[in-house]
């Protein structure tokens, strides 16, 4: 009988150890060694004696376990024992054992059912059936086959392979259904591209879609030092297509919605754009701009989570992804790993040892951004590893969404703000509220009346050029009538459409023409910065120093 609420598994200094789930979050005794535990009755079924596995991995239906240890040759240059054991769970026996070198993709993989596993090995993909690994039971044979996927889902079984480029030839992926590998029409779909030195995987959850993040470890522009990143979308029907993203950057998350209808993409430099798409690979919503650099969607997919951590402040949105509303906005400082809950209404934030040493605990919160409960581990200590007993789908029913943040009797912690560096010369100064990125509000926030969609940048720029127009004729016809008096023009008109005057002075009139040029610069710029364009360290000062220009370009035209 499963229980109520999902157990929470924490690893660390202190030992392995379960925590009940919401709302009681009680410990049970610590477990030593390796050991595979019944949670339900917490009983011991066996222990191993693995004193060098550093990698663990259960089967879908907990029925094989797989361990990994570094692979050692003896010292006369012989090959070393196998490294990559399957162990029966219920039995302890040991299925088979392999020789698995490299650590990187050292897991088989199985279907969800278990009916078929497969792993990489020399050019080739090996599927073993109904867990027996005496046997092979099909081959997937392509020269140089770097990484493989299985798809989720029963049958039919699909697969994923990506096979890199080499001698000017492009990279590819091809989809190919189970067990038919033979003949040159076999696969369901293939998508070549270049600019790949590795790729990313991610099938939907119905099994009818892959998307392929191919990424370069070099961006041969000069524009990232991420690399450089495209976003591929290919189909089972044979449909292929580049998902255009509006802003130029690197891609920091792709995630598929478990409806599989859409996916949420985290891309551009910071602040960074998230955006859902649907299969045509149609903007479907559009966040705005944020410090993020990732996303997760609840396991029944009705709430989205947008979330900036690593070297980020952890700051999370909460979205309620059906009617496109923001829940909550909860800070998780210093958080390197984050989980939702199999029931869908709670999530796990973690600081986790070695990515850092100090403040390491969890928290468990409500998606309402209440932190229900919160461990420390002591200074002296590290978390290593804290985990959602895993669920299958339709265990835990969807709940109707609510806004009003749930009661908590932890208390509520403020969030430390960075204060911005200021260089000494500025620091008796009075602060000014420029900002380096302006960030774009989601498109349902943007203030455009009857118009939800964004504006695309050719609207953008039209739009900049009428305003300009329009104040180059306020300011003609200022000059006309002397006698008027005129407001100063506000710091947000290019002063570049400022018309000619003179002032009698032939050395004024010369700094006057250069401030406007200067000003003009800046104004273009600044368009560029607005249509997603990484500028330059130089060209960003240059912008700082646009306030300084426009106070210096009045005092001349006012004869001070």
């Amino acid at each position: 009988m499963a229980p109520s609420t999902p157990l929470l598994t924490v690893r660390g200094s202190e030992g392995l150890y379960m925590v009940n789930g919401p709302p009681h979050f009680t410990e049970s005794p610590v477990f030593p060694r390796v050991n595979i535990i019944n949670v339900t009755n917490k009983g011991l079924l066996h222990s191993f004696d693995l004193p060098k596995a550093v990698c663990l991995e259960f089967s879908p239906k907990n029925t094989v376990l797989a361990t990994w240890q570094p692979y050692t040759t003896s010292k006369d240059g012989t090959a070393g024992t196998p490294n990559l054991q399957l162990y029966d769970v219920k039995t302890g026996t040991c299925l088979k054992s392999f020789i698995q070198k490299k650590m990187q993709n050292w897991c088989p993989s199985w279907s969800e059912d278990e009916n078929l596993c497969a792993r990489n090995v020399n050019n080739e993909v090996h599927f073993f059936e109904n867990n027996n690994f005496n046997t092979i039971a099909n081959k997937l044979h392509l020269q140089k086959i770097n990484d493989f996927v299985l798809s989720p889902g029963p049958q039919p079984y699909k697969v994923a392979v990506y096979v890199p480029g080499s001698k000017g030839a492009p990279s590819f992926v091809r989809l190919y259904q189970y067990p038919n590998f033979g003949g040159p029409h076999a696969a369901l779909a293939n998508k070549s591209f270049f600019k790949a030195d590795k790729v990313t995987m991610l099938w939907n959850k119905k099994a009818t879609a892959v998307l392929v993040i191919a990424s370069t470890d070099v961006d041969k522009t000069g524009a990232s030092y991420y690399g450089e990143q495209t976003l591929h979308y290919i189909a089972t029907n044979g449909e292929s297509a580049v998902v255009q993203l509006p802003k130029n950057g690197p891609i920091y998350d792709v995630v598929w919605n478990s409806s599989s209808t859409e996916f949420c993409a985290v891309y551009g430099f910071m602040p960074a754009k998230a955006t859902i798409f649907n299969l045509k690979c149609d903007p479907v919503f559009d966040f705005g701009t944020g410090p993020r650099n990732a996303a997760y969607y609840s396991p029944h997919g009705h709430i989205l989570v947008l979330a900036g951590f690593g070297n980020l402040r952890g700051q999370m949105e909460v979205w309620d992804v059906k009617n496109y509303k923001l829940i909550s906005k909860p800070v998780a400082s210093d958080s390197t790993y984050f989980a939702w809950c199999p029931d869908g209404e709670h999530i796990l934030t973690a600081t986790c040892a070695p990515r850092l040493r100090v403040n390491n605990g969890y928290k468990i919160w409500h998606y309402t951004g209440s932190v229900l409960h919160k461990y420390d581990v002591p200074s002296n200590g590290e978390l290593w590893q804290v985990s959602w007993q895993p669920f299958l789908d339709g265990v835990f029913p969807v709940k109707t969404i609510t806004y009003q943040a749930v009661p908590s009797e932890v208390p509520n912690e403020v969030p430390k703000v960075a204060t911005a560096y200021r260089p000494p010369a500025l620091r008796n100064k009075p602060i000014t509220n420029s900002k380096l990125h302006e960030e774009e509000p989601p498109q349902n926030m943007k203030p455009q009346p009857g118009n939800d969609k964004p504006l695309s940048k050719t609207a953008l720029k039209n739009q900049r050029k009428h305003e300009a127009k329009k104040a180059a004729k306020q300011e003609a016809r200022s000059d006309k009538s002397p006698d008027l008096a005129s407001p100063p023009a506000p710091q947000s008109t290019p002063r570049n459409t400022i018309s000619q005057s003179t002032s009698g002075d032939p050395d004024v009139d010369k700094k006057i023409k250069n401030l406007k040029k200067k000003l003009k610069a800046i104004e273009q710029l600044k368009e560029q910065a607005a249509t997603g364009k990484q500028l330059e360290k130089n060209q960003l000062e240059k912008i700082q120093k646009e306030t300084a220009l426009l106070q210096e370009l009045e005092d001349l035209e006012l004869g001070i």
